[in-house]
């Protein structure tokens, strides 16, 4: 497919829709809309798609980073919570990338389910609401199996968390529940004066190239909601108390500490080890070594 020929909003137009909408960006909704074309193309180009991909965006606001999108893919779906954003959307589409396949989803990110779109997305690239930045970005991916490219922009620090490597401070959940899926990278940072309002936080964007993908290789592990369920819960309770060791820490998923001990060392994993030392791989094999209570 050749790329569309697209007519991006910049900082009036962005303002324009805006007035014409009634809509005053709220921080409930995490509402910051980018305005400058040079940044949706540094967003879109760091996403690394394919002419022929398929993505989906969260949070597509006035349709700044959707407008990338198709001029990349010739076609996109996007979920967008807003009714009144959502309603205007495909006219700007329409008037801007004439030609290209938008899919719009009117609903919440954290109920988006599979059977919400007409073919299934193979990348995510958005925007996150900053407030609900992780668990969208994680409902997504249990949601869509078939994403095999993330890259979102999210608030710095939450940039940072993602892409943490264990034993630093921040490394913790989001950490190493990402890195189940992919590998999680950094991949540039993005300065407060290309929103509207101007948001008082720098952002960040990350990167994940899902298991299936050269970059990333076939997946060591399995992937499906079955084991997230026996993972999710370990991974949650290692870090609820930081200081704790694991010992400790797990007792309540095993039902007491010497048979989280026992588990432990049957996964080759020191129990007095806090949470912030193991990596995706060991919580995997602390999976794979037996249920849980």
């Amino acid at each position: 497919m050749t790329r569309a020929d697209v007519s991006f909003l910049g900082p009036v137009e962005v303002r324009e829709l805006a007035a014409e909408l009634d809509i005053v960006p709220t921080k409930k909704l995490g509402q910051n809309f980018v305005h400058d074309a040079n940044t949706v193309r540094r967003i879109v180009a760091a996403a690394d798609l394919a002419e022929d991909s398929y993505p989906v965006e969260v949070g597509p606001g006035l349709g700044s980073l959707t407008l990338g999108l198709l001029e990349q893919c010739g076609r996109a779906a996007a979920v967008e919570i807003d009714s009144r954003l959502a309603a205007r959307l495909p006219q700007t589409v329409s008037e801007r990338a004439a030609g290209t396949d938008l899919h719009l989803v009117n609903k919440d990110a954290l109920t988006v389910a599979r059977e919400d779109f007409p073919q299934d997305p193979d990348a995510l690239v958005a925007n996150l609401p900053y407030n609900v930045s992780v668990p969208v970005l994680l409902h997504m991916l249990a949601e869509l199996p078939t994403i095999r490219r993330v890259l979102v922009m999210v608030q710095s620090e939450v940039a940072d968390r993602l892409a943490a490597q264990p034993g630093s401070k921040i490394y913790g959940v989001p950490s190493v529940k990402a890195s189940y899926y992919g590998k999680v990278r950094r991949a540039g940072a993005i300065g407060p004066h290309v929103f509207w309002p101007v948001p008082k936080v720098d952002s960040g964007l990350v990167r994940i190239d899902c298991y299936g993908t050269p970059e990333a290789g076939e997946a060591p592990w399995e992937i499906s909601p079955e084991f997230r369920a026996r993972l999710w819960p370990l991974i949650d309770a290692a870090f609820a108390q930081r200081r704790k060791t694991l010992r400790a820490a797990l007792s309540g998923v095993y039902g007491s500490g010497a048979l989280a001990e026992e588990a432990l060392v049957a996964a080759g994993i020191d129990p007095k080890l806090r949470g912030e030392k193991l990596t995706i791989e060991d919580f995997v094999r602390l999976v794979q070594a037996g249920d849980t209570a």
